[in-house]
Parts: structure tokens; sequence; C-alpha cells
């Protein structure tokens, strides 16, 4: 037991008090009552109303004890620096420059993958032997229209004269070969003529580029069965284009009396300008040896 003494005056008041229950006693006291509210709350409902009243009364205290570091949350997040809110400003328009980069390249590789299936297409439809090429350089000359591409000699079997197409017609052919590249005449420029039929009744004709960008169709008669709208394709003659590539397509009919041909103007359906890939075809010739003209070999075989 303790003993406090409280002097008062010439009086001494002494104070006992008694030592409670031992910390064994305690705790099965409390085990028991653990036991038993785990039972009713088991068995009854009643612990969960009282549970419920019990929150209701402490939630005052839990939001007593959180309201410090609320506060200190919320005033970090108001009281932000400038040269903070500036940077971050800085970091996400870099960010957004970069995805909007991402994007356009995404957009590119999409395109020419689009682009790159249908030149497969238009290859299923020649049935002949195939390669793609890339462009390499433009021949920027007005009243040149050249293109380079990266494919050559020496690993690709390219020759003089052979054509190039599109996934849409006919482009042009080889003038220029070397052994890493080669460079390909359109059927736009002045020098460039292709023998081309009308898909619509067979009408033969010779299509001469005009140099600005469209074809003329030479020597037909005034009354030649040929429309607007029509749509030439490559005959084969001259042993250079696969019959049946579309070539251009007729924009201008002009017929005067005065003069014995009539002014046909076609416009090429193959994008001259825009494509990037381009398809090198091989006429479909039994043993065709490698980097020659198909035109050489009719001849020899020919002769002999």
């Amino acid at each position: 037991m303790f003993l406090f003494c409280i002097p008062s005056g010439s009086l001494t008041v002494k104070l006992l008090f008694v030592q409670g229950p031992s910390t064994t006693i305690r705790l099965l006291l409390l085990i028991l009552i653990s036991v038993a509210l785990m039972t009713v709350d088991h068995r009854t409902s009643y612990i969960n109303t009282l549970r419920s009243g019990l929150a209701v009364v402490v939630y005052p205290l839990q939001y007593a004890v959180n309201l410090p570091a609320d506060f200190m949350g919320w005033a970090s997040q108001t009281f932000v620096t400038r040269d903070t809110l500036q940077k971050e400003n800085e970091e996400l328009r870099t960010q957004n420059r970069l995805l909007k980069a991402q994007l356009q390249k995404l957009t590119f590789i999409e395109s020419e993958n689009v682009h790159l299936r249908e030149l497969l297409q238009s290859s299923k439809r020649a049935g002949e032997r195939i390669l793609i090429a890339e462009l390499l350089a433009v021949d920027l000359d007005p009243y040149r229209k050249q293109v380079v591409i990266n494919k050559g000699s020496t690993h690709d079997e390219l020759y003089i004269g052979q054509p190039i197409v599109d996934a849409h017609g006919v482009m042009g052919k080889l003038t220029h070969v070397t052994p890493f590249s080669s460079t390909a005449l359109l059927i736009t420029d002045p020098n460039h003529a292709v023998p081309v039929q009308v898909n619509r009744n067979g009408l033969r004709a010779v299509a001469v580029g005009s140099g600005e960008g469209t074809v003329e169709l030479l020597h037909l008669p005034n009354n030649a069965d040929i429309q607007q709208g029509d749509l030439l394709v490559s005959s084969g003659l001259g042993c250079v284009y696969p019959a049946g590539y579309p070539v251009a397509t007729v924009t201008e009919v002009t017929t005067n009396p005065s003069l014995p041909f009539a002014e046909i103007v076609a416009e090429p359906v193959a994008r001259l300008q825009r494509s990037r890939e381009v398809l090198l075809v091989w006429p479909a010739l039994a043993n065709l040896p490698p980097m020659e003209n198909p035109c050489e070999v009719h001849k020899r075989r020919d002769e002999q």
C-alpha cells in the first residue's frame, strides 16, 4: 500500500489506497469479455448497432485528429511557388511536343504501311516478277522529269528500259543503271513515250509526256472514238511495259476541222509527285537473263 502524508497545521491527514486486482486477473477478465463480445457479434446483430453508434460518436474525434494533416496538404498545394508552376508547365509543354512528334511519326508509318499494302496488291494483279524500291532524289529541273531510286545492278539485276509502276499505274522506265542506284524517266517527260490503248474499245495510240504533268496522245484523227474520262492502259507493244497497266485518264479532247489530228490530253493515274515507293517490274518472259531488256531477248529468239 501507499501512504501519503499531507501536513495541515499540527494535523497529518493520512490517505490510504488499497492496490487493485492483479494483472493476471485483469487479463483473464478482458479475455472473457472479448470472447463474450465475439459470440454476441457472431450470433446476433446488436453489436453492429453498437458499432455504428460508436462510429458516429468517434467520427468528430477522427476528423479533428486528421484535420492538421489535411490542412498541411491543402496549404502545400495552394501556396506552391510560382517557379514550381512554371517548371511544371514547361515540362508539360515539352512532353506535349514529344507526343505530337511521335503521333506524326505514327501517322506517317500508318500511311506508309497502307501504301505498301497497295503496292503488294498491285504486284498480285500484275503476276510478273516485282521488286519494291524507294526514291532517293527527284530532279528539280522543270524540263526534266526524272527520279533516282535505291536499287541498282549489283544485287537487284536491273536493266535499262525496265518499267517502274506504283500502286495506281505506270510511272516510267529506267534510263541509267549503276551498281547501287538507278535513274528513271517519268511518263510526263517530253522524251518519254508509251504505247497505250483505250480500255473501253481497244483503240491504240502513243502517249507522250508534255513536260507539264500530263501526257498527250499523238496522231489520232478527229473522228477517233475517244472521249473525256476514258482510261488508257499499256498495250504491251514496244517490249517495255507489260500489257494492262493503267497509264492515264483522258481529261481533254479538242477537235479542229482545219487540223488533221485531234488534241488529246490525259492525266497520269500514278501519283508521280507523291509516291515514295515504286515497283520495278520484270515482264513475264520465261528464262529471262538478268540485267537484260526483254526486247533483246525477243529479237534473239526470233533470229534463232
